[in-house]
């Protein structure tokens, strides 16, 4: 693998698919169609592209002799020996100055989330990743962040069902992700310090109230008073099925096919999940832009 190449791979572009969740708040807040409102949500998600690589090559480089022991880990460039890691630390620094800097244009609240995502990163990467439950409380957090960061870069209201809901939904991926290392690693507390204190009895316990906390929380939202008043619709609970036949779709491939290791790769190559969520969002845009009533205000 040439270096240029090694960089590119280990920058986890095929990761870049959860900061999609940047853009929640645009779709959400009846500023989809508004060229500086998309323009501002998309810097914000170049920002946190730039910043998530950046914590990936950290946790990459702290985790480097483990990740030589891990049956597919040890192929990524650092571990491998592709990258070297005077490199990858170059690297890092320049992507995280590149993405604070980006986020300087999109004020202090963004910037304040921007440079909280880093920091949550390396504590995870430092300490968070080897404590129970902790690890998972950290990996939701930071998807809370990047839901946050999206609403204020381009000026709206979040409305706290929605950070509720992709706590949860966070805390789903997170779960399923370390049952899927559990189960299908030689060892799997070699690996990762954190799995001694997990059994999949434990995380099925934990999965299942997860994700029955989010259905709950979704439906309240479609439903909740300050919804209808915003959209002046009550068609959003007919997105419902599509939320519930995703998460009933993933927790089969995490099951019965294995998976759930990667969340991203799971999204991209199952095309039933794929089709699930495309459907989703075709069926919020339709809905909330369709919807009687006035456009919401940007908060200045």
């Amino acid at each position: 693998m040439s270096l240029p190449r090694a960089v590119v791979v280990s920058l986890r572009p095929h990761q870049w698919i959860k900061n999609l969740v940047v853009l929640a708040a645009l779709g959400f807040s009846k500023h989809l169609f508004e060229p500086d409102a998309l323009g501002q949500a998309s810097l914000a998600f170049a920002a946190f592209c730039a910043l998530s690589s950046a914590v990936y090559l950290v946790n990459d480089l702290v985790d480097l002799e483990r990740d030589r022991l891990h049956p597919l880990k040890r192929a990524r460039p650092l571990a491998s020996g592709a990258l070297p890691p005077a490199v990858a630390r170059a690297a890092a620094a320049a992507l995280l100055v590149a993405g604070l800097a980006a986020s300087t244009a999109l004020g202090t609240s963004f910037f304040a989330c921007a440079l909280a995502y880093p920091a949550l990163g390396l504590a995870y990467s430092l300490a968070l990743k080897h404590f129970v439950i902790l690890d998972v409380l950290a990996v939701a957090l930071g998807f809370v962040l990047r839901a946050v960061a999206g609403a204020v870069a381009i000026g709206v209201h979040f409305s706290p069902w929605l950070v509720v809901c992709t706590l949860l939904l966070a805390l789903f991926l997170a779960l399923a992700k370390r049952r899927h290392e559990l189960v299908t690693l030689d060892d799997a507390a070699a690996h990762r310090l954190s799995l001694a204190d997990y059994s999949p009895y434990l995380l099925d316990q934990m999965i299942a109230v997860v994700t029955a906390s989010c259905f709950t929380a979704y439906a309240f939202y479609t439903l909740a008073p300050e919804t209808l008043e915003k959209y002046r619709t009550e068609r959003l609970a007919l997105t419902i099925p599509f939320v519930i036949y995703g998460i009933f779709r993933y927790l089969y491939l995490v099951h019965r096919r294995d998976q759930g290791g990667s969340p991203g790769d799971v999204l991209l190559t199952d095309r039933p999940l794929l089709a699930a969520v495309a459907l989703w969002a075709a069926a919020i845009v339709v809905i909330v832009y369709a919807a009687p009533g006035l456009p919401v205000p940007r908060a200045r």
